[in-house]
């Protein structure tokens, strides 16, 4: 089959060989079917671009799969010229679209993934010419998440025409994708099913979390080794933290942590590697050397080529969030969840999930509270115990990872995509 896959930000991919929809692409490629990625030009942060030569869009390959580079404007924060990024690019899909489909021919089917919406109608409505199938991947709920975060309000004209606007989606799309095993219960909350005398008709929404590529993993952590003494100091219990440092993240919470456990007698030996950058990076460091936080260390920005060394170092995994910042009652689609089981190593939840994979696989903890007092007490625990149990739960994690392997969510695309056509 020729597959077409749409994802605004699949850029990063490109350059680093991995990622959701370049893992897709790679085994698809692999069981022989005609793959390509269509992404914006430019990157999700700062003004690094390729450069389509003045043309709206330009095609280059990764390891043999096209990436179609759609052009743009770069857009920094949340403003006004991140809506004209968007709006660019569902703008200029369209000729790039007609243009690929004349030289190479048209799909079979296209996969349209959000974050944002547009990639999606745009999706619908190329397929719609085409009078090929559409499906459209969520792997984010929006608006929803717009409402949590207070960018609008539901019950304004905005918003109200945001969820008109995600219903058209969701009744058009020839199938769904959601990346969290309850997101159709938002679904239900809406009264959009068919059994509730809507109009979406749950049979046609799958379930395909986001995963990890398990033998790149093990690949990396044996030949991408980062040079960084904290990580092979063998006198020292790791709690590793890797993503952004922003207030979702409420990687505050570590440092608070940490204070109790420097005040704790036998805890002298645990020490805090927190890798990632974001807002909140300044202001924490600023903590560290005020209040003497001796046991955080505060990395900054890292390739992530080097996370599953990283991980392989580890103790135990910090899945850190705030629990009152989302809706964490659908499940986790996050990445870091499946490269830190990857890892084989014990992972503290700090938020208690539903559809908890942790849970369901026995490799590690999630907390009814994301307080410094319940976290300190989850790592004492896990510090105290045998390394025998902890390997234990290191093992589960490895064994679960092998059902978000980018070889079993490929097998799920595929039926998914037999499915529409």
């Amino acid at each position: 089959m020729k597959i077409w896959l749409m994802n605004h930000y699949a850029t990063v991919g490109f350059v680093d060989k991995a990622g959701r929809h370049y893992w897709f692409a790679e085994q698809l490629k692999k069981r022989g079917h005609e793959v390509a990625v269509f992404c914006a030009n430019v990157f999700l942060s700062g003004n690094q671009q390729i450069d389509t030569e003045g043309r709206k869009y330009i095609t280059k390959t990764a390891n043999d799969i096209p990436f179609v580079f759609v052009k743009t404007i770069p857009a920094q924060g949340n403003g006004i010229k991140r809506v004209e990024n968007m709006a660019l690019f569902y703008k200029n899909l369209f000729p790039a679209a007609k243009a690929y489909a004349k030289e190479h021919g048209k799909p079979d089917v296209i996969v349209a993934s959000s974050v944002h919406p547009l990639t999606m109608v745009a999706g619908i409505q190329i397929a719609k010419k085409m009078k090929i199938p559409c499906i459209c991947e969520i792997r984010d709920l929006w608006p929803e998440a717009i409402f949590q975060f207070g960018k609008a309000r539901e019950n304004s004209l905005l918003g109200k025409a945001l969820i008109k606007g995600e219903h058209w989606i969701y009744k058009k799309a020839d199938a769904l994708i959601f990346t969290k095993e309850g997101d159709t219960d938002y679904l239900k909350e809406r009264r959009w099913t068919t059994a509730q005398g809507g109009d979406i008709d749950l049979n046609k929404c799958h379930y395909i979390n986001n995963g990890v590529d398990v033998a790149a993993c093990e690949e990396r952590s044996r030949t991408m080794q980062l040079d960084d003494p904290d990580l092979v100091d063998a006198s020292k219990f790791n709690v590793t933290y890797v993503g952004t440092i922003r207030p979702v993240n409420n990687v505050g919470n570590l440092l608070d942590t940490a204070k109790l456990l420097k005040a704790a007698r036998g805890y002298e030996d645990v020490q805090f590697l927190i890798y990632g950058d974001g807002s909140q990076l300044p202001e924490l460091r600023e903590r560290v050397q005020n209040e003497h936080l001796d046991s955080v260390k505060l990395k900054g920005f890292v390739n992530r080529q080097y996370v599953p060394y990283i991980l392989s170092k580890s103790s135990v995994n910090m899945l850190n969030y705030a629990q009152n910042q989302y809706n964490w009652t659908r499940g986790n689609s996050s990445n870091k969840l499946f490269e830190y089981m990857a890892s084989g190593k014990p992972i503290i939840s700090t938020v208690h999930m539903g559809y908890s994979i942790i849970k369901r696989y026995n490799c590690g903890v999630e907390l009814d509270e994301d307080t410094p007092e319940a976290l300190a007490k989850e790592i004492m625990r896990f510090h105290d115990m045998s390394i025998e149990e902890r390997d234990q739960i290191g093992r589960n994690a490895r064994e679960g990872v092998k059902d978000f392997d980018f070889k079993a969510l490929t097998e799920k695309l595929l039926r998914v995509i037999e499915s529409v056509i």
